[in-house]
């Protein structure tokens, strides 16, 4: 396990250790099949062995981690099939999301949406992945939670976290990153017209990138 410019900055803020190895994991610091092993990790990070323990065993609860015999925790590696039935629960319950956000949406709301996306569209022009991931995590947990609905609100988190590991496919490409960003310009434009059916066909569309990217890459290297 190598350290990284990105990751010392990251230990500064103190930010909870799960939190960091999941942005590490999307970035493609650690890669699939990568092992955590605690003592690496405590070293690196500077913190009692504990709280790697602990930081493991959160991404293990939420799937990014896999335990496997005589190896102990590695990066969960996705298969081709596991990325298809993942991504079609991820399309239900996103547009069903979509489906039920009152339009069109609150001032209140497109305000809230267009802060965070100035904050995503600054770090997709600045070239920096990290930032641009948490932002678009966070522009998702809003548009998302805006159904009204919390319970399905937390699916979709839940599933959009198991396929962490498959971004970094993605993760850093300038022309996704631009891709993403114009697309949540469009579904915020769609929420500020009251037009139902441009923003469930947006959700929809904004999945095809990462799942089109992995599959290929998991095929030229025949995993698939």
């Amino acid at each position: 396990m190598t350290s990284t410019p990105a990751a010392t900055a990251e230990k500064d803020q103190q930010r909870p250790l799960a939190d960091i190895l999941e942005e590490e994991i999307v970035l493609g610091y650690l890669l699939p099949r990568e092992r955590l092993v605690e003592e690496e990790v405590a070293l690196r990070w500077s913190v009692k062995r504990h709280v790697a323990r602990d930081a493991i065993l959160t991404l293990e609860r939420i799937g990014l981690v896999d335990r496997v015999p005589n190896k102990g925790a590695v990066v969960r590696m996705l298969g081709a099939a596991d990325v298809e039935q993942i991504y079609s629960v991820r399309e239900v319950l996103e547009t069903l999301a979509a489906e039920q956000i009152p339009l069109p949406a609150a001032p209140d709301l497109i305000a809230r949406l267009m802060d965070i996306q100035t904050q995503h569209s600054a770090a997709v022009a600045a070239g920096d992945p990290r930032k641009a991931f948490r932002a678009n995590i966070a522009f998702h947990d809003m548009l998302f939670a805006s159904c009204g609905n919390p319970h399905l609100a937390d699916a979709i988190r839940g599933f959009e976290q198991k396929v962490h590991g498959i971004r970094s496919i993605t993760a850093a490409d300038p022309a996704l990153l631009a891709q993403a960003r114009d697309e949540h310009l469009a579904m915020i434009a769609a929420l500020r017209a009251g037009d139902r059916d441009g923003l469930v066909a947006l959700c929809r569309r904004h999945l095809i990138p990462a799942r089109t990217a992995y599959v290929a890459a998991l095929k030229r290297r025949g995993l698939a």
